[in-house]
């Protein structure tokens, strides 16, 4: 299993599969071939069937900005490894000098094969594995990540954190229309203003769901953000986190552990079953945020580990 730095990427919207893997694929293809003449990506699949909602081309054009770029759409067609496959060429006085295929499988990560690929640093893959680790040594989940990927993992986890919370203050900030062709307004603004004037639960139910659906939007105009476990669904944990650090008044160190145990659960997902969109449907990524959102605030709420994994469960359910 794979670092929990994989889970939580940084970068920008509004989708891991279909702009930010794209866009980092562009960016290796380049480097591989910085003096072609003119580049060729045909999308493929999945990829190229909802690809202009999700601005893959301008994700892949920004990587490319002042070269002879042409991108070529393929949805009807589907590369054998994945959905979502793409193909690059480079050429030199129309000769093609370099080919790179290669998918996006979900959560920004690409592969050459269409499996996730990459170290694996943890021993511990399923939940009942770490449900036992956890009894036998009388730690938390969140002790495990630390224990598995060293202090720095607090560097990293910090970093997120902070992205998160300026996503969701400048979601409830910014009104107007998001980016595409059905021009929907935003929204969570106009949420958070209304859940101001409500009382008690209501209230509460209000502001949670204004700050998830304000990373959602700053998601879907493109602006930096991280994913948990993917774009699509990057708005369920922070808006809970933001909520319940201002609600119980968390320390930011309380948050960080949170983050690290709700990583750790979407990593099992990722690693057993899957978080792409295109293979297994958009309930795949936010059913697996939901997860991670509820073992995350059963730990905040003083849940044993065992109380934490029946709290993801039910967050899938």
């Amino acid at each position: 299993m794979l670092s929990i730095k994989e889970i939580y990427k940084i970068g920008y919207g509004p989708s891991s599969s279909h702009s930010m893997a794209p866009r980092k694929a562009a960016q290796i293809f380049l480097d591989r071939n910085p003096a072609a003449d003119k580049y060729k990506v045909w999308l493929y699949g999945s990829l190229a069937a909802t690809g202009k909602g999700h601005q893959t081309d301008e994700s892949i054009q920004k990587v490319f900005a002042g070269k002879d770029i042409e991108v070529i759409w393929k949805p009807e067609t589907f590369l054998p490894k994945h959905p979502n496959g793409l193909i690059f060429k480079a050429y030199n006085e129309d000769k093609e000098i370099d080919q790179y295929e290669v998918y996006s499988v979900g959560g920004g990560d690409l592969s050459e094969t269409g499996k996730f690929s990459g170290k694996s640093i943890y021993k511990i893959t399923h939940m009942e594995e770490l449900l036992d680790w956890c009894t036998t040594e009388g730690k938390s989940m969140w002790e495990y990540v630390e224990e598995t990927e060293g202090a720095e993992v607090w560097d990293h986890l910090a970093e997120v954190w902070e992205i998160m919370q300026q996503a969701v203050k400048r979601g409830i900030e910014n009104e107007g229309v998001l980016p595409g062709t059905l021009k929907l307004r935003r929204k969570a603004s106009s949420y958070f203003v209304k859940s101001q004037n409500a009382t008690g639960s209501q209230k509460n139910i209000g502001k949670i769901f204004a700050y998830a659906l304000a990373v959602s939007e700053e998601n879907a105009a493109g602006n930096l953000m991280v994913t948990a476990p993917t774009c699509g669904s990057c708005g369920v944990l922070p808006g809970i986190l933001y909520f319940l650090k201002e609600h119980d008044q968390l320390t930011d160190a309380k948050i960080l552990r949170a983050l690290a145990t709700a990583a750790i659960i979407g990593n099992f997902v990722k690693t057993n079953a899957s978080i792409s969109g295109a293979e297994v449907g958009c309930q795949g990524e936010v059913g697996t945020a939901c997860a991670m959102a509820a073992g995350a605030t059963a730990q905040l709420k003083g849940g044993s580990p065992n109380q934490i994994e029946y709290a993801a469960e039910m967050g899938f359910e």
